[in-house]
């Protein structure tokens, strides 16, 4: 079993699929590695540490693909990248089929075997391969420190001879796992923070934090889908949303917005108007401009002024912070990569298996799911 790491070539791509631990990992696990020479630098990886963990260095993305039976990714590849992958290579990454059905067709057409680990279920026996969460903690850990870098205020309380200076007033909208962490992290900084989401599961969490939270009356079954996703919410629903963030969104400095539906534009749970409202230099982290943004006003991959409001659409924000990411990343692909080996060696998939059911997306010329 012949792996594949290549460069990213993704702009602005710096994580790496796997790195020099994973890949001594898959050496011990009687696994060959081949990984493109600088596919690690960004994330400050040397080939020299690969080579040391047992990886043979090849020039160029050519050599590595035209020799690899199975391909690790952290983002999809490009439609120009196609051609250069072996027919019946398996390819392991964030795929998003439903977003990119062409993509797909195009990588079936080379017979591939694809898995599409952002289909990963939300099951205990598949949270140690979750790469959603894995960079939804990492995410949520820098949409504050970019927060507290734009803000013009301090955040914890301090008290000195000049006077008293009040914490910061942080809004957390969506605590999932991005959410939770952006929660903790700006708690950590000594922030006061509020959490709106539309689970009412979450409150609970929320509060362990040491936050406050604001409940939008959602049953369970509403908020979310039975693969533990957020389900896409009525128009009234999301005027109704609105309304209850405008209440505190004109006193806070800072407001980090999370909410997505898979597959879905993001909701549009800020306003212009809102906007409007807020203070001047209020600072607003989009973290699902991915995904169009939360926020009416952002754009996505721009930092811009609105209004006296700094709104940041940064895009893929895990790559800022490529060193731990790659780790977490490449700690969650190998995972899966060891999960699936023995099927793959004997070319037989158990397709009663929720993980491998829900992540196979095509096999031998053949889609297996609609995309």
């Amino acid at each position: 079993m012949k792996i594949g790491i290549i460069k990213e070539s993704t702009p602005e791509e710096k994580r790496v699929a796997a790195v020099p631990e994973t890949v001594a990992k898959m050496i011990k696990a009687g696994m060959q590695v081949i990984v493109q020479a600088d596919a690690g630098k960004a994330a400050s990886f040397s080939d020299q540490q690969y080579k040391d963990a047992g990886a043979l260095i090849k020039n160029n993305a050519n050599e590595v693909l035209a020799d690899s039976d199975i391909v690790l990714k952290v983002q999809r590849p490009d439609s120009k990248d196609v051609p250069l992958f072996k027919n019946g290579t398996t390819l392991i990454a964030p795929l998003y089929p439903s977003q990119y059905p062409e993509l797909i067709t195009q990588l079936n057409a080379k017979q591939m075997t694809l898995f599409a680990l952002d289909r990963l279920p939300r099951i205990a026996r598949a949270q140690s391969m979750d790469i959603l969460s894995s960079m939804s903690n990492v995410a949520g850990y820098k949409s504050v420190i970019l927060a507290a870098n734009y803000l013009g205020k301090i955040f914890p309380m301090m008290t000195t001879a000049a006077g008293t200076i009040p914490p910061a007033k942080v809004i957390v909208i969506g605590a999932g796992v991005a959410g939770l962490q952006a929660i903790a992290t700006a708690r950590r900084l000594g922030a006061v923070v509020i959490a709106f989401d539309t689970r009412p599961a979450a409150e609970e969490q929320v509060k362990s934090l040491g936050a406050e939270f604001v409940s939008l009356e959602t049953s369970h079954d509403q908020a979310q889908d039975a693969g533990g996703y957020a389900k896409e919410q009525s128009t009234d629903f999301y005027q109704h949303e609105q309304n209850i963030i405008a209440r505190y969104s004109k006193e806070a400095d800072v407001i980090i917005t999370t909410a997505l539906i898979p597959g879905k534009r993001a909701p549009i749970l800020i306003t212009e108007a809102m906007v409007k409202n807020m203070q001047p230099g209020t600072v607003i982290v989009d973290l699902a401009s991915e995904q169009q943004g939360n926020c009416i006003l952002s754009e996505p991959g721009k930092i811009i002024e609105k209004f006296g409001v700094t709104l940041i659409g940064i895009l893929n924000m895990p790559s800022t912070v490529p060193i731990h990411a790659s780790q977490l990343y490449a700690k969650n692909i190998f995972t899966f990569l060891n999960y699936i080996a023995p099927a793959w060696q004997n070319h037989a998939w158990d397709l009663d298996d929720d993980i491998i059911k829900t992540t196979l997306i095509a096999e031998n010329g053949k889609i297996r799911q609609s995309v």
